[in-house]
């Protein structure tokens, strides 16, 4: 063990330092934070596969936006508290255009990153009945979700749906929500970590269930347009990307600008709420706010709760992105399908030198190629894989924190990772499965 491409004992006494027990239960950053003291003190550079950190630039009509906007003065004026007129129409216009959905610009708002929008809508749908306090996970998914709902004192369950694709996903969903204890789903398609695509069937299933059971379904898209098996990039032309809007009025959902434009830094996205579930009125959220309708609860409830706006000037850039892309003046998945093609060299890399593909098929299709993927390492625990590869100069993050009951896989995310270190990387792993 102690012949490892990273200096063993400097990996050693920073993980004893760091106090960390399990990686396996590490968060993402508590990983980030490892791995860059491990580079600071040995120089050498990781494969680093650990946070979901956009590896494309921002496209260059997004900057020049919020240049312009800076120099207008916006950054010394608060913005409303839903968005800039400009930015909701823009909004609006691409979730008609790219998932052909239509839905008015006042019930469209920017967010501090879907991450806010996810608090939020939290913060309101968990409180629309006295009864029901909680989330119902399907996952795997993000951590920090589940995170935002204990800091709110919300329960929350969850199941792996890798057992329940298809049909499968009508009884083991129903023998839930039948119990009556969640006010919400959340789900994320396509799925961080594990790159799973819901098809339309199931995208179905869960629609008609969430009104049977009255139940708001939080629709995640940070990943949105990202399955490149099919090409959602043509606006108001087939194929749209999927989502539950078309089978349910109970529906809100979140799209993130972070990925689709690489526009991370800036931490807006975008919260859009079904018109039926904006106006809906329900008494028990006055216990917690000023009005009982959901959409006013949302924004000077949740929203300003949690900020006093969007910054200004990031809503210009966003809706600058959406305009072209509206207009098919660009195209995204001309950009992002980078992120396809490493996932797929990297695949065959891990693949070659004796690991496994975790979650590989979408019902009885091989997955995507996209922004994560996940494996394993044959005989080993999520655990042990994860500490050993830090030794070998390859940071990624357990299974087991994302609610997946495939406790020996681990996430990878090709976004930092650029060609010229398929070269490193493949040694690495030749080195990792010689002497495992």
């Amino acid at each position: 063990m102690k012949n490892t491409p990273i200096d063993f004992d400097i990996v050693k006494q920073t993980l004893k330092e760091a106090g960390i027990k399990d990686v396996s239960t590490a968060s993402i950053r508590e990983i980030v934070h490892v791995v860059s003291i491990i580079e600071k003190l040995t120089g050498e550079k990781y494969i680093r596969m650990e946070m979901g950190v956009p590896g494309l630039p921002t496209p260059e009509i997004g900057i020049k936006a919020e240049i312009n906007a800076l120099n207008s003065g916006v950054a010394s004026i608060y913005a409303k508290l839903d968005g800039i007129p400009e930015l909701k129409n823009e909004v609006s216009r691409f979730v008609k255009q790219f998932l052909d959905i239509d839905v008015d610009a006042g019930y469209c708002m920017p967010t501090v990153g879907a991450t806010q929008g996810a608090m939020a809508l939290f913060m309101v749908a968990n409180r629309t009945s006295k009864d029901r306090n909680g989330t119902l996970f399907i996952d795997p998914g993000f951590p920090v979700q589940k995170q935002q709902c204990k800091a709110l004192g919300h329960s929350y369950g969850s199941f792996d749906v890798y057992d329940y694709r298809g049909n499968k996903l009508h009884d083991k969903l129903e023998s839930v929500l039948k119990e009556g204890n969640y006010s919400s789903i959340l789900y994320s398609n396509p799925n961080n970590p594990s790159w799973i695509c819901f098809t339309d069937k199931e995208l179905k299933i869960i629609g008609e269930l969430a009104t049977k059971y009255d139940v708001i379904v939080i629709e995640d898209l940070a990943y949105f347009g990202m399955d490149f098996r099919k090409d959602f990039s043509k606006p108001g032309e087939t194929p749209y990307q999927p989502t539950v809007a078309k089978y349910t009025d109970n529906w809100t959902m979140l799209i993130s600008s972070s990925k689709v434009f690489s526009y991370a830094g800036q931490r807006i996205g975008m919260a859009v709420i079904s018109p039926t579930i904006f106006n809906r009125k329900y008494p028990d959220l006055k216990r917690y706010y000023s009005s009982d309708s959901f959409g006013h609860s949302f924004v000077f409830g949740g929203l300003y709760s949690l900020s006093a706006g969007v910054c200004h000037s990031a809503q210009f850039g966003l809706t600058a992105m959406l305009k072209a892309s509206n207009d098919g003046n660009y195209n995204f998945k001309e950009v992002l399908i980078e992120y396809g093609e490493r996932a797929k060299k990297m695949k065959k890399l891990f693949i070659d030198n004796g690991f496994k593909i975790v979650y590989d098929k979408d019902e009885d299709k091989p997955i995507a190629d996209g922004f994560y993927f996940t494996f394993s390492y044959p005989g080993m625990s999520g655990s042990e894989l994860t500490e050993k590869l830090i030794y070998y100069g390859i940071s990624a993050i357990s299974l087991k924190i994302t609610g997946s009951l495939r406790e020996e896989g681990l996430r990878a995310c090709m976004s930092q990772i650029k060609p010229f270190q398929f070269k490193v990387l493949e040694h690495r792993l030749k080195e990792f499965n010689k002497n495992n």
